[in-house]
C-alpha cells in the first residue's frame, strides 16, 4: 500500500495496489469518509492493470506517478468547482439576457415548451418512477397518479387553455375618463426561482414550471437534495428536453440554494416548511421580491357519526397512508371526533388498514418508506413522548434499518404533547374526542391556519358551519386531498400554512404581472382639468369625479348646487 498523498488543493488522495492472478491492480481514490461522486468518478477512469514485469521497471513508477497526479488534480479541480453566487449571478445574466429578446414572450415559445414537458413525461416515465421509487420507495401506481398524471393533466389543461388565458381582458372605463377604453394585460414577470420539496419531488418541482412558462418567464428549478435521485433525473431530462437557454436546474444543497437565494429573482415560489419559508421570505425582502409559499400545518379531519364508516375510513386512509405514506402536505394530521363515536372510528379505521398492507404493514409495498433518517428520528420521538407512548392504539412497529414506520393510530392524546405540537409529517396519525362535534371548530381555530380541513358528514347544517366557521387554505367535506385535483379551484395557504396560490388559471396569474392599460382619445379634453382654476370648473370637476351626469349638466350649465 502506497502512502496517502496530497494534490496542491489538499486534497486527500489514496492510492491502493491489489495482487490478483498475478497481476497488479492500482486503484486512486479520496480518502477520508464515504466516497463522493468526485472521488467514484476518479476509481472507475484511474485504476491501472499492469503486469509484474512491467511494474518492476521504472515505466510503471512513472506511469502510477502519472496517474496519482492526474486524479489529484481532477480531484482537486473538481472540488472547487461549486455553485457559488458567482456562478448564480452569472446564469441570473444569461437568463436575463434571454428574457430581454422577447422569446420566452411568445405563444409559439411557451407551447413548445410545454408540450416538451408532455413528451418527457412520457418518454422517461419509467426512469421517473425508478427514481421515486430511489428516494421514497414509493410504488409505481402512487408514482403515477399523484406525480406523473396530475403533471400531465396539468399540462394538458394549460395547452387548451393557454392562447385564452393570454388575452387581455377588456374592463369598463368611466365617465371621468369619458372617451377612452380600459384592458388588463397580463406579462410574464422575468426570471423567477422555483425551490421544490422531497415528498412529491416530481411534480412539486414541475408543476410551478407549468405556470412560469405558461406565463412567459425564464425559470431556474432548485429540486429537494433530499431526494437526490429524482433531482438527478429532473436535472438531466430538463437538460434534453427543454431551452436550456431559458429553463436551468441547478443542483445541490444549503450552499447552493444560498447562493440563489442571494440573487434579485422577479418572483421566489417555495414549497416546504415554515422554518425554510421564513428564510425564504427574509431573502427575497431585502430585493422587494414577490414570493408564493406552499407550506403545511396541522391539517385536521373532523368525522361526525352519521357517516357512511367504510367509505369515510378508507377515504382517510388513502388520504393518510397512501399519500407518500402522511409524507403530504395536505395529509390530515390529526383526527376530532365524539368521544361516543371514537372506538367504533377506530375499529373502522384497524379493518381497513390491514385489508390494505396486510398483517405485516412493514412489508407492504404499497406503503412509502420514511423518506431519511432524520426524520426517522424525528417521528420516533414523537412516538416515545412521555404523553403519547401510552396512547398507541393500532400500530407503532419500527424498521430502523429500512426507515419503515407502520401506520400509527393513536387515541386521546393530550393537545400539550409534543406530537400536537408541530406538523407530524408521517405515518402517525393522532384522534382528539370532543363533547359535541361543533367543538371541533373552536379546537381547529385555536391552533395556527392549516393548508386543508376536512369534514365527514351528512348534515347540511355541520357542512354551511364548517365552510363558514373553519379557516384554511382548502376546504373538502367528505374526501381527502381531492381539491387539488380541480384545476378551476386555487391550491394555497393562509397565515403559517403559505401565501399565494397555483393550479390551472391561478398558476399562470401566480407568475403574471396584471398590467393595467387605458387608452384615450385626443376628442373629450376637458378645459376644467387646466389652470387657472375658477369656482365654475371645481363644480364640473366635482361632477366629473363624482359620476353624476345630472351634476355635470348642472355644471357646464353653470347653475348653481341648491
Amino acid at each position: 500500500m502506497l502512502p496517502t498523498l496530497f494534490n496542491e488543493n489538499k486534497c486527500r488522495v489514496g492510492v491502493g495496489v491489489g495482487i490478483q492472478n498475478q497481476k497488479f491492480s492500482i486503484s486512486i481514490a479520496g480518502v477520508g469518509g464515504s466516497s463522493t461522486p468526485v472521488q467514484k468518478k476518479a476509481e472507475e477512469s484511474n485504476t491501472t492493470t499492469l503486469t509484474p514485469s512491467l511494474l518492476s521497471s521504472s515505466v510503471a513508477f512513472l506511469t502510477l506517478l502519472e496517474v496519482v497526479r492526474t486524479t489529484a488534480s481532477i480531484m482537486g479541480s473538481e472540488a472547487q468547482k461549486v455553485f457559488d453566487a458567482k456562478d448564480a449571478s452569472s446564469m441570473l445574466m444569461e437568463l436575463r439576457g434571454t428574457f430581454e429578446t422577447g422569446k420566452t414572450k411568445s405563444y409559439e415559445w411557451r407551447v413548445s415548451q410545454l408540450k416538451s414537458m408532455l413528451k418527457m413525461t412520457e418518454d422517461c416515465e419509467k426512469e421517473i418512477v425508478d427514481a421515486l421509487h430511489s428516494d421514497l420507495s414509493k410504488s409505481e401506481l402512487e408514482s403515477f397518479v399523484y406525480e406523473i398524471a396530475m403533471l400531465r393533466s396539468s399540462l394538458t389543461l394549460t395547452l387548451k387553455e393557454l392562447n385564452r388565458w393570454m388575452m387581455s381582458e377588456k374592463v369598463k372605463s368611466t365617465i371621468t375618463t369619458f372617451p377612452s377604453s380600459a384592458e388588463i394585460v397580463s406579462e410574464p414577470l422575468g426570471v423567477v426561482l422555483v425551490i421544490s420539496a422531497w415528498n412529491y419531488p416530481f411534480l412539486l418541482s414541475l408543476d410551478p414550471v407549468v405556470g412560469a412558462i405558461a406565463a412567459g418567464n425564464a425559470v431556474v428549478l432548485k429540486p429537494s437534495e433530499i431526494a437526490p435521485a429524482t433531482s438527478s433525473v429532473l436535472a438531466k431530462v430538463l437538460g434534453e428536453y427543454m431551452d436550456s437557454s431559458a429553463i436551468k436546474v441547478v443542483e445541490g444543497a444549503v450552499p447552493e440554494t444560498s447562493a440563489l437565494l442571494e440573487q434579485k429573482w422577479d418572483k421566489i415560489c417555495y414549497t416546504g416548511n415554515g422554518r425554510v419559508g421564513r428564510i425564504i421570505l427574509a431573502a427575497a425582502a431585502k430585493h422587494l421580491t414577490p414570493v408564493l409559499l406552499e407550506l403545511g400545518g396541522k391539517c385536521p379531519v373532523v368525522v361526525d357519526s352519521d357517516i357512511n364508516i367504510k367509505v369515510t375510513t378508507r377515504r382517510i386512509i388513502v388520504g393518510k397512508w397512501g399519500c407518500n405514506n402522511g409524507q403530504a402536505c395536505i395529509a390530515p394530521d390529526h383526527i376530532i371526533t365524539t368521544k361516543d363515536y371514537a372506538p367504533k372510528l377506530v375499529d373502522a379505521l384497524k379493518l381497513e388498514l390491514e385489508k390494505f398492507y396486510g398483517k405485516d404493514p412493514l412489508n407492504s409495498e404499497d406503503l412509502s418508506r420514511v423518506v431519511n433518517s432524520n426524520h426517522f428520528s424525528r417521528l420516533t420521538k414523537l412516538l416515545d413522548d412521555d404523553k403519547v407512548s401510552g396512547k398507541i392504539v393500532h400500530g407503532g412497529q419500527r424498521d430502523k434499518t429500512n426507515l419503515r414506520i407502520a401506520p400509527t393510530i393513536l387515541l386521546d392524546v393530550p393537545e400539550d404533547s409534543r406530537i400536537m405540537s408541530e406538523e407530524i409529517f408521517g405515518p402517525l396519525l393522532p384522534i382528539l374526542t370532543v363533547d359535541k362535534i361543533e367543538d371541533s371548530f373552536h379546537m381547529i381555530n385555536s391552533k395556527e391556519k392549516p393548508l386543508a380541513a376536512y369534514l365527514f358528514t351528512n348534515k347540511k347544517k355541520l357542512k354551511e358551519q364548517f365552510v363558514r366557521n373553519v379557516c384554511a387554505g382548502g376546504l373538502l367535506i367528505n374526501d381527502i386531498a381531492l381539491h387539488l385535483a380541480v384545476p378551476t379551484l386555487p391550491f394555497g395557504g393562509v397565515g403559517e400554512s403559505g401565501m399565494g396560490s397555483y393550479h390551472g388559471k391561478f398558476s399562470f396569474d401566480a407568475f403574471s404581472h396584471k398590467k393595467a392599460v387605458l387608452y384615450r382619445s385626443f376628442a373629450g379634453d376637458a378645459p376644467a382639468r387646466y389652470p387657472p382654476y375658477s369656482p365654475g370648473k371645481l363644480r364640473l370637476l366635482k361632477a366629473l369625479l363624482s359620476g353624476s351626469i345630472f351634476g355635470i349638466i348642472r355644471a357646464l350649465l353653470g347653475w348653481s348646487k341648491a
